[in-house]
């Protein structure tokens, strides 16, 4: 019973980790580069979440606010920390360090506005009766985490496989050159990866802030160096992989948490992720590409 439960614990924590490191994997499959001020962005959306929902509007509002203020924080990202250092060939390690100053700013404006206090959601949002479920017992808070991050990525694939952007994603990803020789707009779908990207990790910090009813200034160092270890998990650049190592990581720390003790969660979880990394070093799924999204 103890392990079904903490199974499904890990479920509802894993989703989080996924949604975050889609974004990571999507910009990394596009620009080949890492963008380490999705963090950042992480915690914008929560405290602009938290905000609308402070004003006195329905959480689905403020969940919906975020994600676009997210998705518009991350073009605002691209144009400002990596299309000017793209027109000059910056290489790969320039617009790296670029997108920390970003992070570091964004960072130093929240501390500036709301302190460095804890944050919480009012009660009535976090106001959930337990639903038993044979051995399992969750809240209908849990599923609607967990259910709003399933959506979001099923969308996302919707998006990436099936729609007009989604191919010219890939095209980009695949072969810039190529794909500016056949009319794709190279910057404006660069633009649209990042909205993409930043409004899903706009959603993963939402949906932290609401499963730890924390939201604070740093909240998105505690998950930057987990969703790295899961796009390199799961296979650098691969959406799918991200999914699974996300899956992983959030049931392995659950698990480390119940049966042995929660000062070794991460050591537990890394070294989980070590042992798999030495069976298949290049990730689960290796490094497929948004061509094969």
């Amino acid at each position: 019973m103890l392990l079904t439960q903490q199974l499904a614990n890990g479920i509802f924590l894993g989703a989080t980790y996924a949604l975050f490191a889609i974004g990571y994997a999507l910009v990394f499959g596009v620009l080949d580069i890492l963008n380490l001020a999705h963090a950042a962005i992480f915690m914008l959306a929560a405290f602009v979440c938290l905000s609308v929902v402070l004003a006195g509007y329905p959480l689905a509002v403020g969940m919906l606010v975020a994600i676009l203020v997210a998705g518009l924080a991350g073009i605002v990202l691209d144009r400002v920390a990596f299309a000017p250092l793209r027109r000059r060939n910056a290489g790969t390690l320039v617009p790296l360090i670029s997108s920390i100053g970003f992070a570091i700013i964004v960072e130093a404006i929240a501390r500036g506005i709301y302190g460095v206090n804890d944050h919480q959601f009012p009660s009535l949002v976090r106001q959930a009766s337990p639903i038993v479920l044979g051995p399992v017992t969750f809240t209908f808070f849990d599923v609607a985490i967990l259910g709003a991050s399933i959506v979001l990525m099923i969308a996302l694939a919707y998006v990436m496989r099936s729609t007009k952007l989604g191919r010219e994603i890939r095209a980009v990803a695949d072969d810039r050159m190529a794909a500016a020789l056949l009319g794709i707009d190279i910057e404006r779908t660069i633009a649209l990866t990042f909205f993409i990207a930043s409004a899903l990790g706009g959603a993963a910090g939402v949906l932290a802030g609401l499963q730890y009813n924390s939201v604070v200034f740093d909240m998105g160092g505690r998950i930057e160096l987990k969703g790295l270890a899961v796009i390199i998990l799961g296979g650098m650049g691969s959406i799918t992989g991200a999914v699974i190592g996300g899956f992983i990581l959030g049931i392995t720390e659950t698990l480390a948490v119940a049966f042995i003790s929660s000062s070794w969660r991460d050591a537990i979880a890394f070294g989980v992720m070590f042992v798999i990394l030495i069976a298949r070093p290049a990730g689960i799924l290796g490094r497929r590409a948004l061509r094969t999204a």
